[in-house]
């Protein structure tokens, strides 16, 4: 793999609530410069991404339902069309997880696909929350998003009990086969642990350190 087609594997983040306008230029400027798939980002700033990144062929990521995946299923899909009209490219949708654990498959396969029908022919990357599931759970899930016809599965917020294993990226790879990516998120920290997450079946990276593992990938392909 390129160093190019390394960087369009990840999703340059940064969703913390203290970031700054200039933390959100700074990260726009990073993921010009490395070439990233997406800048992902609080539905807040995703306007100002896209003027920033206009033309660029960096996509805009935004967050939906996050970090908790807990609000009403209306206004997720309003947040959703609201970000979409601001200018993003692709949506991180987060289940909800309690619905889930209540027996409520349902209701989480309506609002799954609720989201994907609202924003018809943007890709929506499904966040499981995976440390929280079980694996029957987790197949679940999978399941739906194939249904629904969402774009990916996603593990983790980075906010969640846990982040992304090898494991859970390898269930969700075997359970939706060649139909929708994987996106693997939360903890991801080096070049060691993105090649463990491509080698697992991610076909996608969400990551707060994407400069520092351009940089090792770099050392690493001299």
């Amino acid at each position: 793999m390129t160093p190019a087609q390394f960087a369009r594997m990840i999703d340059h983040t940064q969703l913390r609530a203290y970031a700054t306008q200039i933390d959100i230029a700074e990260l726009c400027g990073e993921a010009q410069q490395y070439g990233f798939a997406a800048v992902t980002v609080n539905p807040a700033w995703t306007s100002y991404c896209a003027k920033r990144l206009a033309g660029s062929g960096v996509g805009i990521d935004a967050v939906v339902g996050f970090p908790l995946g807990a609000t009403t299923a209306h206004v997720k899909v309003e947040e959703a069309h609201d970000a979409v009209r601001c200018g993003a490219t692709e949506i991180d949708m987060v289940i909800n997880v309690g619905a889930l654990k209540s027996g409520f498959p349902e209701f989480v396969e309506r609002e799954i696909g609720a989201i994907v029908k609202a924003v018809r022919g943007i890709p929506v990357k499904v966040i499981l929350e995976t440390g929280y599931l079980t694996a029957r759970e987790k197949v679940s899930v999978c399941k739906m998003c194939v249904r629904c016809g969402a774009a990916y599965v996603k593990t983790s917020t980075g906010y969640g009990n846990t982040g992304a294993t090898v494991e859970d990226v390898a269930l969700l790879r075997r359970i939706v086969g060649n139909e929708l990516g994987v996106k693997a998120a939360g903890g991801i920290r080096t070049y060691a642990d993105v090649m463990a997450m491509v080698d697992a079946g991610a076909t996608r990276i969400g990551t707060s350190s994407a400069v520092p593992i351009m940089e090792s990938m770099r050392n690493e392909s001299r």
